[in-house]
């Protein structure tokens, strides 16, 4: 719970902006036509993830350094101050130029916050493990950041239907990030009531402390089979599900609030499924299980959009996004075990937050932003899936490049203490 919570936080928050793109645009950045308002507003959502990488390097080296405990309650704490300053912000009509810069400071905050938030919980996770439940543990990362999206798809989804257009842009907006401040308190809460983990406590008596140099130096391989593996990831979680809704109303011109329909169903699957999944990897292989699944869902991810296309229905959009769910949960459950393997228990933390931040950076931040313009550019409906098919490719070759010897032993603080138990 310590670990999952503020993953699911993080994920609820940047779930609600997503799905409130369109009103948020109208509010916050008026402009004389839709598009630019949109393109704006993303762009905005991007802006987050430039943060990323720094306080990904800031806080996994703190995490490394200070503790696993340490750096989470860090995290959640920021996380929900970027969370009240969108939940209070005044529109532009209210302060003009003032309250898209709000906006802007609030997604600051919350990416650099972010940053530290996967390659702590993840080391966490890994590391609190029983040795041959890795996966299974670790499943929990990304099944989370799924039971996040359906809470946000859930809160979405009623608000857009039980109120009026009028209502939703004049305070209805506000109300999913109002939720969201409940979850701040109880993290931090439970964050700080919890241990750091015996691996990180036996890389601090051992005097094994991080540097970014080291990461860089003795892990670059690692680093970017990480940061190759992640693209899917990032390019699946913002395209296909954070930009659905505004992919729904503004391409397929299905009714917004029946968009989430879809979404609700898609991560009730990847909820429940990501932990069988992570289960299955411990007893077959996370490298063969991930691979499997990229290239099924590269294989159907045209053919899918192609079919929804032809004849844009609320039926359809479920049917497409639970398909994608199944493919992706054998890709998504292995996920945090997969790269948390790479590397050793002093600069674990830094090292996830450098492979998942970059890759997080590059190709999910403005993968909204890059989408909405393709489609302008090209004029095709299917422009999403061709940014997607590009990162399902990268990831495929990093996955299998992956070297194999890293999966042999993540924790070395585990038979360290056996040895010494035996003797």
């Amino acid at each position: 719970m310590a670990a999952v919570i503020g993953n699911a936080l993080e994920w609820y928050d940047f779930t609600v902006f997503g799905f409130m793109t369109v009103v948020i645009a109208r509010l916050f950045f008026p402009s004389e036509s839709d598009y630019s308002s949109i393109l704006l507003t993303t762009a905005t959502f991007g802006v987050a993830f430039v943060m990323r990488p720094v306080g990904g390097i800031v806080l996994g080296l703190y995490a490394d350094r200070a503790g696993r405990k340490a750096a989470l309650m860090l995290v959640i704490a920021m996380m929900t101050l970027g969370i009240l300053l969108l939940a209070i912000a005044p529109p532009y009509s209210a302060i003009g130029i003032g309250a898209p810069l709000i906006i802007v400071a609030a997604r600051l905050i919350q990416g650099f916050s972010a940053g530290g938030e996967f390659g702590s919980s993840t080391a966490l996770l890994i590391e609190a493990a029983p040795f041959s439940k890795r996966g299974f543990y670790g499943s929990f990362q990304m099944a989370s950041q799924a039971a996040a999206l359906l809470l946000g798809a859930v809160v979405g989804a009623a608000i857009s239907r039980g109120m009026s257009p009028q209502a939703l842009e004049s305070w209805g907006w506000r109300v999913p990030f109002i939720l969201g401040l409940v979850i701040g308190p109880v993290g931090l809460y439970i964050r700080r009531n919890m241990s750091d983990t015996e691996a990180f406590l036996h890389a601090r008596k051992t005097a094994q402390r991080a540097t970014l140099g080291e990461v860089f130096r003795g892990h670059s391989r690692e680093i970017l089979c990480g940061l190759g593996s992640v693209v899917a990831l990032t390019v699946t979680v913002y395209v296909l599900i954070a930009y659905l809704p505004t992919f729904a109303v503004k391409q397929l011109k299905l009714p917004f609030g029946q968009s989430f329909t879809a979404l609700i169903v898609g991560n009730l699957l990847l909820t429940v499924l990501c932990p069988v999944a992570g289960a299955w990897s411990d007893r077959i292989g996370r490298k063969g299980l991930t691979l499997w699944s990229l290239l099924i869902t590269l294989v159907l991810i045209y053919p899918l959009f192609a079919w929804l296309a032809a004849e844009p229905s609320v039926m359809r959009l479920v049917i497409v996004q639970s398909v994608l769910s199944i493919t992706l949960s054998g890709y998504y459950g292995p996920f945090g075990a997969l790269l948390a393997e790479l590397f050793p228990a002093h600069v674990r933390s830094t090292g996830l937050s450098l492979a998942y931040n970059i890759a997080v950076m590059i190709f999910g931040g403005f993968g909204q932003f890059i989408v909405t313009w393709l489609i302008r550019v090209t004029e095709s409906q299917l422009a999403p899936t061709f940014y997607v098919m590009g990162g399902l490719v990268i990831s495929l070759v990093s996955v299998a490049c992956i070297p194999a010897a890293r999966h042999a032993d993540v924790d070395e603080s585990r038979s360290v203490t056996r040895q010494a138990a035996s003797k």
